[in-house]
């Protein structure tokens, strides 16, 4: 079993990038699982090139994209991705598209072949705050996450995947009042019990 872990590259004026300090951190193996670990560009369209790139590279079982929710309180997993681009800020290449499908022929809306709830039981029980999150936003996490659906809907039907959003690390809220995060260490403590969730399916 081969599970490809993704996480962005830091983006809107941030230094880092909590998805993928944790997903760095991953272990190599989990439950005898191996954890090929990537990072992919803020960018719309490229972000997408650059996954299937990895997916050809490594016929993973299970694709798991990471993106950063500053303000979230929980780690969230995502339920569905929908098929439109619309950015409140500029990516890292300057792209702001507004109202724009990704795919035309894609479907409406994908949802995630992950186990979304289990996932989130299984870090409730040991203690790391998780949740199912309705809407992946529409900026590039949904991107991704639609756009990982679309080739499993397309050109790779025995894979499964889905999306997680993480919340800032301590050191991203400094200046940021009133604002939520979670440790490095928690996070990748949620996001390895996630995945032994996903393997007991």
């Amino acid at each position: 079993m081969k599970i490809l872990i993704t996480g962005f590259e830091p983006f809107g004026g941030e230094s880092i990038n909590p998805a993928y300090e944790a997903v760095k951190r991953l272990p190599e193996k989990i439950n005898g699982a191996e954890i090929v670990k990537g990072c992919i560009p803020t960018v719309f369209r490229k972000s997408i090139t650059e996954l299937e790139k990895y997916i050809e590279k490594e016929k993973p079982h299970i694709v798991i994209c990471v993106g950063q929710a500053g303000g979230r309180t929980h780690i969230s997993i995502e339920r569905v991705a929908i098929n439109i681009d619309d950015a409140r800020i500029k990516d890292n290449e300057d792209n702001q598209p507004v109202d724009e499908a990704i795919f035309e022929d894609g479907e409406n809306a994908y949802f995630s072949s992950l186990p979304i709830k289990a996932m989130v039981q299984r870090m409730k029980d040991y203690g790391v705050p998780a949740s199912v999150s309705n809407t992946a936003g529409t900026f590039v996490c949904n991107h991704i996450m639609y756009g990982l659906l679309y080739l499993i809907d397309k050109k790779y039907p025995h894979m499964k995947g889905g999306f997680i959003h993480v919340p800032y690390l301590p050191e991203q809220v400094l200046e940021k009042n009133n604002m939520a995060s979670m440790s490095l260490e928690d996070v990748v403590k949620g996001l390895t019990l996630a995945v032994e969730a996903v393997l007991k399916i």
